[in-house]
């Protein structure tokens, strides 16, 4: 029976292990030194190789090579076994399917026995964060004073679910995510050797969407390999459910543009033609990443095709910067969403539509102009106060002056309330429906008073816990350039049940008299 690609190709010396010169140099090192430890800690990502090095060091302890350098030979009849699988001394454990107390009291009473054919017994613990409390403990002791044959090596992928009482006794390896060029590099000799077709930029699709694991990116090339037509870009993205580089393109344009129908249309194309919505939203985040990286001037950590960084920087002219975070976010959620969601492609149509709503928001924000505060014929630019001088009185003190800086007044918020609403509604509906419950009162320096109709609607928007009043206070200060602050008070009613800012003898006195309407 034929192997899989991943096992045919599984690194047989410390020399092939990709990507993780860290682990087995210092391994190596170990292994000519003669200190090699009882207890080792392979943490890391799936597909890094963990248990391969596992292996590997089996290998090495046990090798029958007159040289310590050479070890381990793969020729001995030791690193054949191992090869084959066949080694009893090497004992492979998931700890996913043996993860009782019980397991573990049968491995302590089988550690007793001396190994029928190498040196030394391993035990590699695979997936050891599964184990259960009671079994941890069952094992700390054999772990601490193992005997001297025997080695443990436990992998795990979570390795913070490991406790600290057997951390402390092992070495701990960190293996890291491999680089898309680490991969391809890799596919490029697999293809090679076992004389395969494939393009150079296939491999390099392949090997990104590996996102960092080798095995995974193996696996998809064994996929591949199973038809006799080359390995090209389009068989892979066929394969990934990934969609055409051009509608990806030209989504992130209507975005920009904030032209929700073309978006939608265009991801209702691309599904159609055998794109996964996941997949759509995984390749709009990485190129959201890759114009974030491109406004804040980091080019040369991108590991994209020459064509997409090209678009990349022509987006980054005309996506505002400071939504760019939110935008990521939103297409990440969303791609989290599809795993359990009974129509993905709705999760990615409102992503996109909220995102749109955000882009256009920015646009008007930017395009509104900041008028500046309106000054008197006679009044003259005040002196900046001296040193001692007391500090303003707080808004409820000071005389109600219906002017604040930056052009921040009762009139100019009146004239823009109504795009602060739609700002306010792109990032929370309820928020939204309460703020049109309540009436703008007054401007007081920097603060904006709000008059609501009830205690009930004006305690539920300064409630910290729901945070609507920090969401308005950050659009308006975002708005007039200027860090803006709510005061909240309690209209009083008229006979007829009105607010009384909607009396219009009442809000004529606001206005030109600068009366107030003091709270119940």
């Amino acid at each position: 029976m034929p192997f899989a690609l991943y096992r045919k190709w599984r690194p047989r010396r410390f020399e092939e292990v990709v990507g993780q010169e860290h682990v087995t140099r210092t391994l190596r090192n170990a292994l000519r030194l003669g200190r090699i430890t009882h207890a080792y800690l392979f943490a890391g990502p799936r597909g890094t190789g963990k248990t391969t090095t596992a292996r590997l060091l089996a290998k090495a302890v046990n090798c029958l090579a007159e040289s310590v350098e050479e070890r381990p030979c793969d020729r001995c009849r030791i690193c054949q076994a191992v090869n084959e699988g066949r080694l009893i001394d090497l004992i492979e454990i998931d700890a996913a399917s043996n993860r009782g107390i019980d397991e573990i009291r049968d491995l302590r009473e089988r550690v007793r026995f001396s190994p029928s054919e190498a040196r030394y017994k391993v035990y590699v613990i695979d997936e050891a964060h599964m184990l259960t409390t009671e079994a941890f403990n069952a094992l700390l002791k054999t772990l601490e004073e193992p005997p001297p044959h025997v080695i443990f090596v436990l992998a795990t992928t979570e390795p913070h679910r490991i406790p600290a009482t057997i951390l402390s006794r092992c070495q701990r390896f960190d293996f890291r995510r491999l680089s898309t060029a680490e991969i391809a590099g890799r596919l490029e000799e697999i293809v090679t050797a076992e004389g395969l077709r494939a393009e150079p930029e296939a491999l390099t699709w392949i090997a990104r969407q590996a996102t960092g694991s080798l095995r995974d990116a193996v696996t998809l090339l064994d996929q591949l390999a199973a038809d006799e037509e080359p390995i090209t870009v389009e068989r892979v993205q066929r394969a990934l459910g990934a969609g055409r580089w051009d509608l990806v393109s030209q989504m992130i344009e209507a975005l920009g543009e904030g032209e929700m129908a073309r978006g939608l249309t265009l991801i209702a194309r691309a599904v159609e033609e055998g794109a996964h919505p996941q997949q759509l939203a995984r390749q709009l985040v990485e190129h959201l990443r890759a114009v974030m990286w491109i406004q804040w001037g980091n080019t040369e950590a991108l590991d994209l095709p020459a064509e997409q960084i090209a678009a990349a920087q022509r987006h980054a002219r005309t996506l505002p910067p400071e939504i760019l975070p939110r935008l990521i976010r939103l297409f990440t959620a969303a791609a989290s969403d599809m795993r359990t969601a009974w129509q993905p492609q709705l999760a990615l149509e409102l992503a996109f539509v909220d995102a749109a709503l955000a882009c256009q928001q920015a646009r008007a924000t930017r395009a509104a102009p900041t008028p500046a505060p309106a000054l008197t014929p006679s009044a003259a630019p005040s002196a900046p106060p001296a040193a001692g001088t007391p500090s303003p009185l707080p808004p409820s003190a000071a005389p109600a002056t219906g002017a604040g800086a930056g052009g921040l007044t009762l009139e100019t918020l009146r004239e823009r309330w109504a795009s602060i609403l739609k700002a306010v509604r792109a990032q929370s509906l309820p928020t939204e429906a309460l703020l049109k419950s309540c009436a703008l009162h007054s401007v007081e320096g920097n603060t904006v008073v709000l008059a609501w109709p009830s205690e009930l609607l004006r305690d539920k928007f300064q409630d910290p816990r729901a945070k609507a009043q920090a969401l308005v206070e950050d659009i308006l200060s975002h708005t007039f350039g200027l860090p803006v602050r709510i005061q909240n008070i309690v209209a009083r009613k008229t006979r007829r049940g009105r607010p009384a800012l909607e009396d219009p003898l009442i809000r004529r006195a606001v206005e030109d008299l600068g009366a107030q309407v003091e709270e119940e």
